[in-house]
């Protein structure tokens, strides 16, 4: 049976700056929206350099992961979008290492611009399986 979406929103994430909830969990999936280097206690967007900001991005996913019940190793997509593709090395070492065993797929997409002109935002989509569902294998 089908539960009704769920808003998920927290004080440790930057609050929405439109109509948007920060994530929506739905039935056993979570989908999260793009997250920018905004620091939710300061209020200040931390883009020094892109590992900087791609650390930050990736703890405000965490806290939205953490506050619906998932964790990084439930995470199933990501959506990368970067406004300089030549910082991709640097992006993918910091992002690689909040994802262990099997990676998500993932697409990453070099863009014009960015809300309050940050360098990268990050959605993506986690879901976890009930624990009494039967596991189909497909080889």
């Amino acid at each position: 049976m089908s539960t009704a979406k769920k808003p998920i929103q927290i004080p440790n994430a930057p609050a929405p700056v439109g109509p948007y909830s920060q994530a929506i969990l739905k039935d056993n999936t979570l989908y999260i929206s793009g997250q920018i280097p905004l620091n939710p206690n300061t209020g200040l967007l931390e883009m020094d350099h892109i590992e900087q900001a791609t650390h930050r991005v990736l703890q405000n996913i965490g806290a939205l992961l953490q506050e619906a019940g998932f964790s990084y190793h439930d995470v199933v997509m990501v959506s990368i979008f970067m406004k300089d593709l030549g910082e991709f090395s640097a992006m993918n070492q910091v992002y690689a290492s909040y994802f262990e065993g099997v990676a998500p797929a993932r697409q990453t997409v070099e863009v014009a611009r960015l809300p309050l002109d940050v360098t990268i935002e990050i959605s993506c989509i986690a879901q976890k399986w009930p624990k009494n569902a039967a596991m189909i294998w497909v080889s």
